[in-house]
């Protein structure tokens, strides 16, 4: 017996949920790949982009997921050799290095840890040290899905001009663009990265990279540039080569949809609808951890992300045991645990395409699971995210 009826629900951090407005856009012929409408397209999604990075910088879209446009950040502005500073915070700082090295980099890890967020003084104390300016490259993830952890990426770019160090600060934006504040040129970032299928709401396959002044002036000497990711090979007046080649048609039509919904609502509201509905899963969270099973991945309050909660599970009890109740019998899909957090924690995503009912149903169906399962936790999780909703939202 199940209470599940209709699609699943994907409370999973990407490919997150999609409107239904941004599938119906790409429910349309291809046009002209070298018509004016092609052309405008592009021009306009373009200046978009900039304007999410919060830069007057060049952006670039590549036909790739956010691994693509890793080494689309990479290659343009390293030669091989270069020395790499990763800033460690769980997986995908770490995933972002081990790709520099496979391209010819060398890499050294920023010893972190997959509970904490990465603490600046610790960088600006490395990159002093750094007197011969070896490290060529800076790069950190502004939320690591995996861990849950959120960075203070401004925090980072102070600390990284203390040190009088003239490395570039390269930023993975894939779990937050959209979904909380990111200030480019602001926050002194040479290089952010990002992808289609979380906070921009749009089908895995869209990677996206800004770079300023600073990074195209270090792409001209770089060597470790190929035909396909390279900066140079997309600039030109034929319009085909802003993607070297054919371009991704209806992926565009999604996101231009996905782009024209978020400034419906406006940026700033979307920040608050993220900050809200995170908060109200911590509510919950917190509740639930009464019962010394179920517990938070981070450890301070203020390094938890807006966009995905990490959620340990202790005392023998199988996060997959969780999950699968909770997909089997009332269709929500809910993260799994990666990494070093595999077989110890699931993820319940915030992100992009989610609001109150989608939020609080996912909560409501994790409190059957845990009842269900006879999981111990703490009884009224919903209840104090409903709450906290309740207090915060206004009339």
């Amino acid at each position: 017996m199940t209470v599940r009826a209709g699609r699943e629900f994907l409370a999973i951090p990407g490919p997150t949920t999609m409107p239904d407005e941004v599938l119906r856009a790409m429910h349309r012929p291809a046009i002209d790949i070298y018509s004016q409408e092609m052309l405008d397209l592009t021009e306009g999604l373009l200046s978009d982009i900039s304007k999410l990075f919060a830069t007057k910088g060049k952006s670039y879209i590549y036909i790739a997921n956010g691994h693509g446009a890793w080494e689309a950040a990479l290659s343009n502005v390293l030669s091989r050799g270069d020395k790499v500073l990763v800033l460690e915070s769980g997986r995908f700082a770490i995933g972002w290095g081990n790709a520099a090295a496979l391209m010819g980099a060398e890499v050294e890890v920023l010893k972190g840890d997959w509970r904490r967020a990465v603490r600046p003084h610790e960088v600006e104390e490395r990159l002093r040290r750094d007197k011969e300016h070896s490290i060529k490259a800076v790069v950190v993830v502004q939320v690591d899905t995996a861990s849950g952890v959120q960075n203070d990426i401004e925090a980072i770019g102070k600390a990284i001009k203390a040190s009088g160090h003239p490395a570039l600060y390269m930023v993975d934006t894939v779990a937050s663009l959209g979904c909380m504040p990111f200030e480019m040129d602001k926050w002194g970032i040479d290089v952010a990265m990002s992808g289609s299928q979380k906070g921009l709401m749009t089908p895995p396959g869209l990677g996206f990279v800004a770079a300023n002044a600073r990074a195209l002036e270090v792409h001209k000497k770089a060597n470790m540039s190929t035909p396909y990711w390279s900066w140079s090979e997309r600039e030109g007046t034929e319009n085909y080569r802003k993607y070297a080649g054919t371009a991704p048609v209806h992926l565009l039509f999604a996101l231009r949809k996905a782009i024209d919904m978020l400034h419906e609502e406006g940026l700033e509201n979307a920040f608050r609808r993220h900050s809200l509905l995170g908060e109200a899963a911590r509510r919950a969270v917190s509740v639930w951890s009464e019962g010394q099973v179920l517990g938070f991945n981070v450890a301070e309050a203020s390094e938890r992300s807006n966009t995905v909660t990490t959620v340990t599970m202790s005392n023998g009890h199988d996060p997959a045991v969780l999950q699968r109740y909770c997909k089997d019998k009332c269709g929500v899909v809910l993260g799994t645990g990666i990494g070093d957090l595999s077989g110890q924690a699931f993820r319940i995503a915030h992100m992009g395409h989610v609001n109150a009912p989608m939020l609080l149903g996912t909560l409501g169906v994790i409190e059957v699971g845990l009842n269900a399962l006879k999981i111990p936790h703490g009884k009224g999780g919903l209840e104090a995210a409903v709450a906290y909703l309740g207090e915060e939202v206004a009339v």
